[in-house]
């Protein structure tokens, strides 16, 4: 029998109404040109890499070479779209196998739009460990702040 480390996840659920277009919402979260404008919150030098295609792998990384390591799994343009954690990125090293990474697996982190009356609301959810939760969902507030700013800007 294998036993590991079963990390307690609680869910961070934020929202906020953005006064631009689905589309702009859209391009304001998985833009090069905004992600990391906006990732800066959660960490110095944040960033993606990979593609946001369906199946694919995407790192989740910063300036430490830490992060986390997910796969698209669904995408659908200006509507939704989630990740599901796979394991950790710790020092540019993908881990799958120790405690920790093993103890996020299966973890999702999930965007909606939805569109109201001239305004859309974008909505997330994302499993984060107990320990991080607040700060993570302080981080959240300040991201989905400079979120609506860049698409109500452009």
């Amino acid at each position: 029998m294998e036993l590991y480390f079963v990390m307690k996840k609680e869910t961070i659920r934020k929202s906020i109404g953005i006064g631009a277009s689905k589309e702009k919402v859209w391009e304001v979260l998985f833009d090069e040109k905004y992600l990391p404008i906006w990732y800066a919150e959660f960490s110095l030098g944040a960033c993606a890499q990979g593609t946001w295609r369906v199946g694919s792998k995407i790192l989740f990384t910063d300036i430490s070479g830490g992060g986390l390591v997910g796969k698209v799994v669904v995408n659908r343009p200006c509507r939704v779209f989630s990740v599901e954690y796979l394991g950790l990125v710790v020092t540019g090293e993908e881990d799958y196998e120790s405690d920790e990474a093993r103890a996020l697996r299966g973890g999702r982190e999930i965007y909606r739009l939805q569109e109201q009356e001239g305004s859309v609301l974008l909505s997330v959810e994302t499993d984060m460990p107990e320990e991080s939760y607040n700060s993570m969902a302080l981080a959240w507030e300040k991201a989905l702040l400079k979120i609506r700013y860049l698409a109500e800007a452009a």
